[in-house]
């Protein structure tokens, strides 16, 4: 059986996948990376992705759960994904905003409009 096989493998691998990180044996992992137990016996390395990738992950399982291209979603889902990205740390991250301003088909600007529109108290 391989760490691949294992029910710790099944179990963490939507979540990884969904990092963009990569599973494999222990003996592979590098220095970086995450190795994970089952029952005190090492079972399973976990290679975490750059954080600029994660946030191309992130871009792309919206894409999946909203069904089509961010950039055709209305004005209002947008600014909910924004404050979803925003929560996440996708701003934290460099060229942050112009990745999400691209994947949304938006201008720099209106992500940052987007951002300040949260923070500023609410009209009426």
């Amino acid at each position: 059986m391989t760490a691949l096989d294992h029910a710790l493998a099944q179990a963490v691998k939507p979540l990884v996948d969904a990092m963009g990180g990569v599973l494999m044996e222990p003996g592979e992992a590098a220095e970086d990376d995450v190795i994970l137990s089952w029952e005190g016996e090492e079972v399973l390395a976990v290679r975490l992705p750059q954080l600029a990738d994660s946030l191309d992950h992130i871009l792309a399982a919206l894409e999946r759960q909203h069904g089509r291209p961010l950039a055709e979603l209305d004005r209002r889902t947008k600014q909910s994904i924004v404050r979803t990205l925003e929560s996440r740390g996708a701003f934290s991250v460099r060229h942050g905003v112009e990745t999400v301003a691209g994947a949304l088909g938006v201008s720099r600007f209106t992500v940052y409009n987007y951002l300040n529109r949260e923070k500023s108290p609410s009209e009426g």
